[in-house]
């Protein structure tokens, strides 16, 4: 089925906006922050691709759950979208651990605080 590939990238990255917007890890705590990260991310990593294409390293296999659209030779439009996902995925993890350092971190200092009196 044409599509299918793409459709389940951004199924699951909606999955991870929602978790984003329900626990407030980047997108909705620092959006242009977030927006830069995962901009330089598929950069770095479609100039990666082309490093890739041109080296004879990647190629694009033939596969029916492609839609067929390529933005370059061997480059699929499914890789920027997988790409954006992986780089979002990857702010997100990060975000994540942040925020549960900094939890970790008050409940220690509380239990100190508690300690104490």
């Amino acid at each position: 089925m044409p599509g299918l590939y793409l459709l389940a990238i951004v199924f699951s990255g909606a999955g991870m906006a929602v978790i984003d917007a329900r626990y407030r890890l980047a997108l909705w705590r620092t959006p242009l922050a977030t927006i830069v990260s995962v901009a330089v991310g598929v950069l770095f990593f479609l100039a990666w691709d082309v490093v890739g294409i041109l080296t004879g390293v990647f190629f694009q296999g033939d596969s029916p759950l492609y839609i067929g659209i390529s933005i370059a030779p061997e480059l699929p439009i499914e890789e920027v979208f997988f790409l954006t996902f992986l780089c979002y995925l990857a702010v997100l993890f990060y975000s994540a651990a942040l925020r549960l350092g900094e939890h970790r971190a008050r409940r220690r200092g509380a239990a100190e605080d508690g300690g104490r009196s």
